[in-house]
């Protein structure tokens, strides 16, 4: 009988462990204007980060820091789940296209074409 309690507490425990590492997502960041993610401790992240999982990087077509060398992507391009997994994002995240960056419509005050870049739907910097 206390074999079986714990054999039972074992199983238990390895559910609740297998559990737990399938429903997190692990999180990385990205900057604005790079190509890559990054962990949080990387020195490329110094001036702007943001936060997204990982699925969603992979998915807007980010590629991993060869600096900070975030882990999970690896292991994640060789197993049969994670085609499972992209499956689902491609349909969650159908609508939201990566943008890119055009050269801002604004003229400065000296009637000239504005030279910074811009993601905004306006075609407009910040400044303008």
């Amino acid at each position: 009988m206390k074999q079986d309690k714990k054999f039972s507490y074992r199983i238990f425990l390895l559910f609740f462990f297998v559990l737990s590492v399938c429903v997190k997502a692990q999180t990385v960041y990205i900057t604005k204007t790079g190509k890559k993610y990054h962990t949080y401790t990387c020195n490329f992240l110094k001036y702007s980060k943001k936060e997204i999982e990982l699925d969603k990087a992979v998915y807007l077509g980010y590629t991993p820091c060869k600096m900070c060398k975030p882990t999970g992507q690896e292991s994640a391009t060789h197993s049969s789940s994670f085609t499972t997994t992209t499956t689902s994002v491609s349909t969650k995240y159908a609508d939201k296209k990566r943008v890119q960056a055009v050269q801002c419509s604004g003229k400065t005050k000296s009637g000239r074409r504005c030279r910074r870049k811009t993601k905004n739907e306006n075609g407009r910097c910040y400044q303008h």
